[in-house]
């Protein structure tokens, strides 16, 4: 998320600086390394860290740390210094990490995922998703019902989910005197911490990407994908955060800045009354179906779930499942099952040829179903295209400062070290904190996910006696799960922003009324999800633990609001 114009010149010439003088500490610290890995091979994730903290600007952050990757594992007594110079300042991890096969096809996940929300937005199938719903919305808490449930159902990405639901439930939320401000925490805690455990949506190439890369690194024997199903029983955050949004929606209690809110709308003045300042939706054009769609629930519950049957279909068909169930006919419905077939293939094409199917069929369903003219799918397309830009920058840079990483030894000199001197019981909290703290100051998930994974998971696997064991499937959780968090408090985060916005609902107010909720939120998700887990409780204990504290907290120690 960009910084506020006013400050943004002196944060680049700050950051500017800074690069110079790490250009200069580089080329000092290349020229005394023995060939060992050292302290200097730190410097790069240092210094995305400390960027991103300073001018929130990930991309420059990540690129810079890429650079000086690139400088101090260049070789002082090359003869061709230039042409050295030029292929070594973070090109040439730039160009491994592009030419890789599998990073390629994720990268393709990601673009043709983003064109099939982008099409399904311009046919009218998500809109029309919950307009179906607001038949629903008897009461106020009915109406907060059927918006947790909208949010659970857009699962496929998160600014689709803060576009459609907030915009369409809006009406039905003043009319049900449900407060602007809960509504945004409805959309905001419906977004990220749905879209990032869902089994197929936007987030998963970006997590699944950073973990395959971090798992052949480390010789995990498990791809990106069975990494991820790993750490779900350990998304304690996120799973939380549905359990409190869920209770907080059908017991109608609110505590905190957030009562105060409600009691305000009851009183009919949901937008906050005449001291706030509505975020004004003017920058989701796109997010409107088109004029003349036939807004269908089709066309969109379709495409989704094509998308998920045929990567689930191509799973189990790849991953010997027909074979599996002559000898086990209940091996479809059990969870074991699943792990060996995640483990026995590699899920990252399917991942492209699901997507694609998907894309396919919505591009059908906007033209037969929602007849939409024949230019509009086209744009929808390229929309789309220009929105996962993003991601795939983010992507690309992450994947090329793990390689700068790996050339220096940066993980293998942070085992040597810590290993010794870190607790595995605290290490996963200790870990979320970070997470949590480098993604409130930066505004960004992803990118907090960028430049922890390729640190904190080696550490882990080093608290596990080198091989992958619970450690580092918690870290794992820890690290994705803390990124959500960090994001979802985060003022300067874009999916709080588009919240704000589309509920159109003062933004300083939604961040002053969501943050205690999340904040309470991390605390169980640490108090009794990621200290027990770490100590040994078994997952399934764990996250109906945190679930029912998040329950508590609204039945037993909040006055209904």
């Amino acid at each position: 998320m960009r910084l506020p114009s006013i400050n943004r010149s002196r944060h680049l010439a700050f950051a500017a600086a800074a690069v110079a003088v790490v250009w200069l500490v580089a080329t000092v610290c290349s020229r005394l390394s023995s060939g060992v890995p050292g302290w200097q091979s730190l410097l790069p994730a240092g210094l995305a860290i400390a960027m991103a903290l300073l001018t929130g600007r990930v991309l420059i952050s990540l690129a810079a740390a890429v650079v000086l990757g690139g400088l101090l594992s260049f070789p002082s007594e090359s003869p061709h210094v230039l042409g050295q110079l030029a292929r070594e300042v973070g090109v040439e991890f730039l160009w491994n990490s592009a030419a890789d096969l599998t990073n390629l096809l994720i990268l393709l996940y990601v673009v043709l995922i983003m064109a099939m929300i982008s099409v399904m937005l311009a046919a009218g199938g998500l809109r029309a998703l919950a307009d179906w719903l607001m038949r629903f919305a008897r009461s106020g808490r009915s109406t907060q019902l059927i918006t947790f449930v909208a949010g659970l159902l857009i699962f496929i990405d998160d600014y689709a989910n803060t576009m459609v639901v907030g915009s369409t439930l809006r009406p039905a939320c003043d009319r049900m005197h449900v407060s602007r401000e809960k509504l945004a925490f409805l959309v905001d805690a419906t977004a990220a911490p749905v879209a990032g455990i869902a089994v197929v949506s936007t987030w998963i190439g970006v997590e699944v990407g950073l973990l395959g890369e971090i798992g052949k690194q480390l010789a995990v024997p498990k791809d990106g994908y069975a990494m991820f199903f790993d750490a779900l029983g350990y998304r304690f955050y996120c799973m939380t955060m549905i359990a409190f949004v869920f209770v907080s929606a059908i017991s109608g209690r609110d505590f905190g800045p957030m009562a105060r809110a409600e009691r305000r709308a009851r009183q009919s003045a949901p937008s906050g009354g005449d001291h706030a300042r509505p975020a004004t939706p003017t920058a989701f054009g796109t997010a409107r179906p088109h004029p003349d769609a036939r807004a269908r629930v089709s066309t969109a519950l379709l495409p989704m779930a094509l998308l998920l049957l045929v990567f689930l279909a191509g799973l189990w068909l790849q991953g010997y499942g027909p074979r599996r169930l002559l000898h086990d006919p209940g091996a479809l419905v059990r969870p074991s099952a699943w792990r060996e077939v995640l483990a026995a293939i590699d899920s990252i094409p399917l991942l492209a040829v699901a997507s694609d199917a998907g894309l396919l069929v919505a591009v059908l369903m906007a033209w037969l179903v929602a007849r939409v003219p024949a230019g509009v799918v086209p744009t929808a397309v390229a929309k789309g295209i220009r929105t996962s830009l993003m991601p795939v920058a983010v992507l690309l840079l992450a994947w090329s400062l793990k390689g700068a990483c790996d050339e220096l030894g940066t993980g293998t000199y942070l085992a040597r070290v810590l290993s010794g001197s870190l607790d595995p019981l605290v290490y996963p909290a200790l870990v979320f904190v970070v997470a949590g703290l480098t993604a409130f100051s930066t505004g960004t998930s992803w990118g907090t996910m960028a430049i922890l994974i390729p640190t904190a998971v080696p550490i882990a696997l080093a608290l596990d006696g080198g091989r992958y064991g619970p450690t580092t499937i918690i870290s794992v959780a820890a690290v994705l799960d803390g990124a959500i968090f960090g994001d979802h408090c985060s003022p300067i985060s874009d999916t709080t922003i588009m919240s704000s916005a589309a509920s159109s609902c003062d933004h300083l107010a939604h961040v002053r009324t969501q943050l205690p909720y999340a904040v309470a939120v991390a605390a169980i998700a640490l108090g009794v999800g990621y200290v027990p887990a770490a100590a040994g409780l078994p997952q399934w204990v764990g996250i109906p633990g945190a679930a029912i504290a998040a329950g508590a907290l609204f039945l037993i120690r909040w006055r209904r609001s």
